[in-house]
């Protein structure tokens, strides 16, 4: 069971948050589209009620993500959020009542099977209930700088791809540094109660975090196709959070001829990912 309830709660925090991508790409390209950060762009889509159907499916998917943080160590959970993409354009095909071609099928199961290698072989374990403030202070900076590098790096270009590329790796930046607040925040709530959950700083730097996430993810969403946005995405946030998790909670994945599987896995990822966002299901 201790792998079991974070791989359960974490699919299901996945399929949501992939459902709340597709319904706020839809909300996203029914606004005019901007150069640099819009703040009003939240408003606006506030007016749309796909929108507001997104943000709950997000809500929902928060909840799920806590529970298996709270259940599993963060090497385990964040990089089920790959699944995120092919989720996502199944979601997209359906409602653009699209057919899959067999080969998107085999692509889908690549990177299904792509990451039960992956995760089977690292094997991660190790779970510290806390962090202390001198391993989050670089941590916070790093991740900071990145999101920032690469934010400024997508809006200097058009809208398309690159664009899209861009901000949705300052997205996965910012996710996946969400997950790690979250994840030492969660305990203090089970330890203290509420009172103690809004008293700590985790709790609202995972909160500052999520709302730089999510605005980012609609600037990235509509700078440019589902294709070059969900992949920098999903691929980047697993791959952040491992690394938080093994410098920040000293949690270990195998080594030594494990290796091979959990190569082996990867490439089977992003072979799979490189062919979805090749197909273009799910873009405009």
């Amino acid at each position: 069971m201790g792998v079991v309830l974070p791989v359960l709660f974490a699919l299901f925090a996945a399929l949501s948050n992939a459902l709340a991508t597709v319904l706020q790409r839809r909300a996203a390209l029914t606004v005019p589209q901007t150069q640099g950060f819009r703040p009003g762009l939240i408003l606006d889509l506030l007016r749309r009620p796909v929108w507001v159907a997104g943000i709950l499916a997000v809500i929902a998917a928060g909840a799920g993500q806590a529970a298996a943080l709270a259940t599993g160590p963060l090497a385990l959970v964040q990089p089920l959020f790959v699944l995120e993409l092919p989720f996502a354009l199944l979601i997209a095909s359906l409602m653009a009542r699209q057919r899959l071609s067999g080969a998107l099928w085999a692509a889908v199961a690549g990177v299904v099977a792509g990451l039960g290698l992956a995760l089977a072989a690292a094997a991660p374990t190790g779970n510290l209930a806390h962090v202390p403030l001198d391993r989050w202070l670089p941590a916070l900076a790093v991740c900071a700088g990145a999101a920032l590098a690469l934010a400024l790096a997508g809006l200097r270009r058009p809208a398309g791809r690159a664009r899209a590329g861009c901000l949705g790796a300052a997205t996965a930046v910012c996710y996946a540094l969400t997950a790690a607040l979250m994840k030492d925040s969660v305990p203090v709530l089970a330890e203290g109660g509420i009172g103690a959950f809004l008293t700590t700083w985790q709790t609202y730097g995972f909160a500052l975090s999520g709302v730089c996430a999510l605005l980012l993810l609609e600037h990235a969403m509509q700078g440019g196709p589902l294709v070059a946005s969900q992949p920098a995405l999903t691929l980047g946030d697993a791959t952040c959070s491992i690394a938080l998790g093994v410098v920040l909670y000293e949690e270990h994945l195998r080594s030594g001829w494990w290796l091979l599987p959990q190569l082996l896995g990867v490439a089977l990822i992003c072979v799979g990912v490189v062919a979805l966002a090749r197909a273009g299901v799910g873009a405009p």
